[in-house]
């Protein structure tokens, strides 16, 4: 499923317009972007969990040349799916 597979789904199951349907999702979107650059996590009940993680500068090993080269740190974010969604999928 792509985005506008999406789409499509939101406006047939809410009962709007595909305009509509792009402006909720776009909106839903870019809170849950705007809480992680915040800091926050964003969990949605049944659904999942999404956070921010640091991961550490490490060294590691430029496949070219062998030589030894240091990754930098930076944050990545996390999803761990809910209960509700793990067992949906089973």
């Amino acid at each position: 499923m792509n985005k506008t597979d999406l789409i499509n789904a939101i406006a047939e199951g809410a009962g709007l317009n595909k305009v509509e349907a792009k402006k909720a999702l776009d909106i839903c979107l870019s809170s849950i972007s705007e809480a992680l650059k915040q800091g926050d996590k964003v969990s949605l009940i049944g659904f999942g969990t999404f956070s921010i993680t640091e991961r550490p500068s490490r060294t590691g090993i430029n496949p070219r040349t062998k030589e030894q080269i240091t990754i930098d740190a930076k944050k990545i974010i996390k999803f761990k799916a809910g209960s509700e969604l793990t067992d949906s999928i089973q």
